[in-house]
């Protein structure tokens, strides 16, 4: 085999990402660092089994490897691997200055101590690390200086992803940050520890209470232009707090993303507020989907009072997962916004495409409607005269 390589003619090795390592990709990686490539990208998964020491060599050896690396991701170091994983992350600390984003998967607090001292020389050994997101496993209370490292990427952090961690005192590093803008919480205890100015919020729980939350937001004020909360628990408790607060301090708000929440009197007039309204995204709206309204006609009034007051800045609706499919007609009759993009479920009946119809010609705004399930051939024949069908997944957008 050692033969093999050394005869190999490998080019050189520009943005190509390495999905879960094994030993022929690491005889490869070998192959590439013997001919003086260099890696930008590196999604890294170990195995169960060693790396082979005569590769680890090369590796330390052949500094200019890594030296260009842009993008890492370290995830599945234990069991046998963690002697693999400590070299590997050795060599990388001392090779690797361009790191702009680095990803830490499966994260737990028993990794070795010569393990956790490689991975903070990494962050600090960075001239400008820009994103950074750490996966828990089972929820880690300790994080043995991995946080309190980003204190040396202050000037240069813009993003950082936590998930499945329990947040300690470490944390408030994050504050330090003066251009950290995106802060995605999913599934994280003792939230409430974390303060800081934020662009983009991102919180996603299996409860979500509006108390714990409130305290960013309150940091953010006016800065706040993007807002998700999504809760796995089919309910947000203390819903007239957030509401309230929203309309009160968060004018600015573009994009706000927000499920298992109720199609009140309040939340409405909280969206008449958000006057820079540009993308809308509802999921889940709770006595729309337990019918816990009365009387038919007072949803539908409701439906009715909604599209009137969406803003005129508005441009992107997403209604796929609201509970509204059966009132897209309604919506869609007493619609003032010039809605771009509207995602719904369907287009499978003639009120639906009645009322498609008659928007396109009455705003002539409208470019695609995204749709989940896929409609019959003379449906797309006839809407498709003012309008493009196409799959939502193609003009969806993100928080």
């Amino acid at each position: 085999m050692a033969s093999k390589i050394f005869m190999g003619d490998m080019p050189e090795l520009m943005e190509n990402i390495l999905n879960n390592v094994n030993d022929d990709e690491f005889y490869t990686l070998y192959s590439c660092a013997l001919n003086g490539a260099v890696l930008h990208k590196l999604d890294l998964h170990f195995a169960d089994d060693e790396l082979q020491s005569e590769i680890l060599h090369l590796f330390g050896r052949n500094e200019r490897f890594f030296s260009q690396l842009k993008e890492l991701s370290l995830a599945g170091i234990s069991g046998l691997s963690i002697k693999s994983a400590i070299a590997l992350s050795e060599i990388l600390a001392r090779n690797t200055t361009n790191i702009s984003v680095l990803n830490i998967s499966e994260y737990y607090s028993g990794y070795e101590a010569q393990l956790l001292h490689a991975i903070v020389c990494i962050i600090k050994s960075q001239v400008q690390l820009r994103e950074f997101r750490l996966i828990g496993e089972e929820n880690p209370t300790e994080f043995h200086g991995i946080i309190s490292a980003l204190e040396s990427q202050k000037e240069s952090l813009q993003e950082v992803t936590i998930a499945h961690c329990d947040c300690n005192a470490e944390f408030k590093v994050l504050m330090n940050c003066k251009n950290l803008k995106i802060l995605r919480i999913r599934y994280c205890n003792n939230v409430r520890i974390l303060e800081t100015c934020l662009n983009t919020l991102e919180f996603k729980s299996s409860q979500i209470y509006a108390s714990s939350i409130v305290h960013i937001l309150e940091k953010s004020g006016t800065s706040l232009q993007r807002l998700k909360l999504e809760s796995n628990g089919g309910k947000i408790y203390e819903e007239s707090l957030l509401l309230r607060t929203l309309k009160s301090f968060y004018p600015n708000i573009t994009y706000p993303n927000i499920s298992c929440i109720r199609f009140s009197t309040q939340f409405q007039d909280l969206i008449s507020n958000l006057q820079k309204l540009q993308f809308l995204t509802l999921q889940y709206l709770n006595d729309i989907l337990v019918e816990e309204l009365e009387e038919e006609e007072e949803l539908k009034m409701r439906v009715m009072q909604f599209a009137k007051i969406l803003p005129l800045t508005l441009q992107y609706l997403d209604l796929r997962y609201s509970g509204l499919s059966s009132y897209i007609d309604i919506l869609l009759n007493n619609c003032y916004a010039p809605l771009k993009n509207l995602l719904i479920n369907h287009v499978n009946d003639n009120k639906t495409i009645k009322a498609l119809i008659i928007f396109c010609i009455r705003k002539r705004t409208l470019n695609y409607v995204g749709i989940s399930i896929d409609t019959g051939s003379h449906i797309k024949k006839e809407v498709e005269v003012y309008i493009k069908l196409v799959p939502s997944h193609r003009i969806t957008v993100y928080c």
